[in-house]
């Protein structure tokens, strides 16, 4: 009994001991190094977005990402930033039908898309979807004699002469100043450039005091009749590629097969003509448009689906009428109520709220 007592004080006592070392643990991770887990709010009717679990986000990390996308630094001439193709107050797109901002000076031979959502774009990046997610799309025009022309290694250089940036990086990626925490960073801020506030959003929740006109709802039932097909879900896109009928000739192979579509990755000619279905939502705010901007105004892209669609042998049959006739009947009552709906999708915050618009005054240099 006496033995039995004595190992159950023992084992009291190793207990409490530990119970006490667990009290008294220190934390060893020291406060301006600790990170914030983020989650994005899945907007009511929205597909689950996919984590990116090598790139998890954070607080501090999107705030860095922010920074980085506002930054000249990120330029060879430390002149342009992604900001001047990606205007916030335009939805993140530019305004132009193919931008001449760049390094060289040059046109470009795509136009910038918006930046809208892309924490759901699982199905690539660009027009063609050459890039396969966020982190590798941004090096491409980081070093891109056209657009940002910087050499990485004088990017990580000119980032290092910035104490604030040093102690980011330091915080978000326990690391040095690298390319690849560039691109990881600036990913980040960009799966949060979110747009779900729009009127129809609303709308569709039934908040008080929020409705329709009558133009308005026959525009929502004419898009949900025609144009659902690819500008499909509460995301209005596919975010799959398609041969709109803009074109019929693709023999040109210049610029790596830039005119060329989908083909240009996939060496399918299925492919030929194809591009990414861009999103409706903002549209209002994101003119011009198609792959190369070549339609200035929304009236012009409904007149193209209407009676300016060619036919090649990978344009999409979902343009083709019952008998075989290329187009999307529209008339002219139609087009104005299709424009009056596109206008309930516009979130005129998106872009220039305080979590998406440029930081730099109130940054520490």
């Amino acid at each position: 009994m006496k033995g039995s007592a004595k190992g159950t004080l023992v084992l009291l006592c190793v207990v409490l001991l530990s119970g006490s070392c667990k009290r008294q643990e220190p934390d060893l991770i020291p406060e301006e190094f600790k990170l914030h887990a983020m989650q994005i709010e899945v907007p009511e009717g929205f597909p689950a977005i996919e984590p990116a679990e090598e790139n998890p986000l954070t607080e501090e990390g999107v705030a860095l990402g922010r920074l980085l996308f506002y930054d000249v630094r990120l330029s060879g001439n430390n002149r342009i930033s992604c900001a001047s193709c990606h205007d916030p107050a335009l939805a993140f797109s530019d305004g132009v039908a193919l931008s001449a901002i760049g390094a060289s000076g040059e046109q470009l031979h795509r136009h910038a898309p918006a930046l809208i959502n892309l924490a759901w774009a699982k199905n690539g990046l660009f027009w063609d979807g050459g890039a396969s997610n966020l982190e590798s799309q941004a090096f491409a025009p980081l070093s891109s004699p056209d657009e940002m022309y910087q050499n990485l290694t004088e990017l990580e250089h000119e980032l290092k002469q910035v104490p604030d940036y040093v102690n980011r990086f330091k915080q978000v990626f326990q690391a040095e100043i690298k390319s690849v925490y560039v691109v990881k960073a600036l990913a980040q801020f960009e799966r949060t450039l979110v747009s779900a506030k729009s009127r129809y959003d609303r709308y569709q929740r039934k908040a008080p005091g929020v409705s329709f006109s009558p133009e308005e709802s026959l525009g929502l039932s004419l898009v949900n009749l025609k144009c659902r097909s690819c500008h499909s879900g509460e995301l209005f896109t596919d975010n799959n590629y398609h041969n709109n009928g803009l074109d019929q000739d693709f023999s040109n192979t210049q610029f790596e097969g830039l005119y060329q579509g989908r083909y240009r990755i996939s060496y399918q000619l299925s492919d030929l003509g194809k591009y990414k279905t861009p999103t409706l939502r903002n549209v209002l705010r994101t003119a011009p448009y198609m792959h190369d901007g070549r339609l200035s105004t929304i009236e012009e892209v409904l007149d193209h689906y209407e009676h300016g669609v060619k036919t090649y042998m990978t344009t999409d049959p979902l343009l083709n009428q019952w008998d075989g006739k290329p187009g999307i009947p529209l008339s002219s009552a139609e087009k104005k109520a299709i424009i009056a709906f596109l206008g309930t999708l516009t979130e005129p915050e998106f872009g220039i709220n305080q979590k998406m618009n440029n930081p730099f005054n109130h940054f520490k240099k």
